[in-house]
């Protein structure tokens, strides 16, 4: 960037040069070397004249994608008796605008022996789990931890959502009684 186009807003791409450290503090965005502020990112410059810092903000945020390690929200598309497909809506506390799947294996269910998948959650419950691996581009889920499992749960007779009574889940409509694997927080999770 040379003194006459020297102003805020202009287009920067990777390694272009915006100044030097004896004239401005690098700031996010840049990096600098041999004493150069370079653009680090797609984007725009600001200069700030009052900090004497020049930054580049990214043209476009960086999309959202599970990793390992991150707490992940989703309803549960498919039960099976070993298995469950959960579609991923949301990141920590970030809604997701695109979709994405992961699967529970029922060996990642729960801290004690589960005889069934069915006995973890079904067809529709919303659940908390935590990305554990992302092998074979499949993100593989598990609610093994106590803060992990079913958030919200719904009868599979008549739809109403279930009322936790001690460790069973109970529908307050037709009375069913089921079991799920409950996150500690069931039913006061912030969506």
């Amino acid at each position: 960037m040379g003194k006459s186009k020297r102003k805020s807003g202009q287009f920067a791409a990777p390694g272009d040069r915006l100044g030097v450290i004896e004239e401005f503090m690098p700031g996010s965005g840049t990096y600098v070397e041999e004493g150069t502020i370079h653009s680090k990112t797609v984007g725009y410059t600001l200069l700030d004249m009052l900090n004497i810092k020049v930054s580049v903000y990214p043209l476009s945020q960086a999309v959202n994608v599970p990793k390992v390690g991150s707490i992940v929200v989703g309803q549960v598309l498919d039960t099976q008796s070993k298995t469950a497909m959960i579609r991923i809506f949301q990141i920590g506390k970030k809604m997701l605008s695109g979709v994405f799947s992961g699967i529970l294996y029922i060996s990642d269910a729960s801290g004690s022996y589960v005889d069934s998948m069915f006995d973890v959650c079904k067809t529709g419950d919303i659940v908390k789990a935590k990305v554990v691996s992302k092998a074979n581009r499949t993100f593989h889920l598990s609610t093994a931890e106590s803060d992990f499992g079913v958030l919200y749960a719904f009868c599979s007779q008549c739809g109403y959502m279930l009322s936790l009574r001690g460790r069973k889940m109970q529908c307050s409509r037709c009375g069913k009684i089921e079991n799920r694997k409950t996150s500690s927080d069931y039913g006061k999770e912030d969506m």
